[in-house]
């Protein structure tokens, strides 16, 4: 198995407080590596996580797991948790749906999630669930829709795979399910950052994940010329600035 060159794990060795970033479904790290260089910057310990089956060949997520993903950021986590004695998670799509269900079931300090599904977003896979598995065998990947990029330069930088396994289509609804139920018991704080003009996940998502969730430090902030990937669109710094914002915030109120 060989790991694509911009799609290898990141770690930027800092303080005592680490952020660990989860990439999106067919991405990369390379998504997440611009807003770990901002943090990094700012003295945190940051590790991005390469996700199991992506950023090698995209049939290798034929066999992908949704919780062979939930071990890839649990195995980081554990590496983060060896340098740091508090640890953030901040995904984006998938990585913000392992961001929550992980911290229904480890001690983390906060999450923050980036344009996360509430449910799964294409009505087609909802109504062919039953029969996805199956699908599945007979027929491997379905295209990408157009891109929502509002910096179409950047898009064309962005390194992912070029269509979805539709296997990832059933791990995701499965995944979906484990999150719903995990959102009430989530007691960390949370920041949940969507753009009204996500054109992949409809911005209700966003509010539907605030409304469950069970934390009582929640935060909700809409982005309003930025695309699905916005921790690389045109919004992006003021993604970072929020991101770090609600990182010190939440770590100076820590108990010592």
């Amino acid at each position: 198995m060989i790991v694509q060159d911009e799609g290898k794990p990141f770690f930027f060795k800092g303080g005592q407080t680490g952020c660990l970033l989860i990439h999106g479904a067919t991405g990369t790290p390379k998504e997440m590596r611009w807003l770990g260089e901002y943090l990094a910057s700012k003295g945190y310990s940051v590790l991005g996580c390469r996700l199991f089956g992506h950023a090698t060949d995209q049939k290798d997520l034929l066999r992908a797991r949704w919780y062979d993903w939930f071990t890839s950021v649990e195995d980081a986590y554990h590496i983060l948790s060896g340098t740091c004695n508090q640890i953030f998670t901040a995904g984006i799509s998938l990585g913000g749906l392992l961001s929550l269900l992980f911290a229904s079931q480890f001690p983390v300090s906060g999450l923050i999630a980036y344009s996360t599904p509430y449910s799964m977003p294409e009505k087609l896979a909802v109504i062919l669930r039953p029969v996805l598995p199956l699908i599945s065998t007979l027929w491997h990947y379905f295209p990408k829709g157009e891109p929502d990029w509002h910096d179409i330069e950047l898009h064309k930088d962005h390194l992912e795979y070029p269509t979805y396994p539709i296997r990832v289509a059933t791990e995701l609804h499965r995944l979906i399910d484990e999150v719903q139920k995990a959102l009430p018991t989530i007691a960390a704080p949370a920041l949940i950052i969507h753009s009204i003009k996500d054109a992949t996940i409809h911005f209700q998502h966003a509010e539907k994940i605030h409304e469950a969730l069970g934390s009582r430090d929640k935060e909700l902030l809409w982005l309003e010329n930025s695309g699905h990937n916005m921790t690389r669109d045109s919004e992006r710094d003021k993604v970072f600035h929020a991101t770090a914002a609600f990182i010190q915030r939440v770590s100076n109120n820590a108990s010592p």
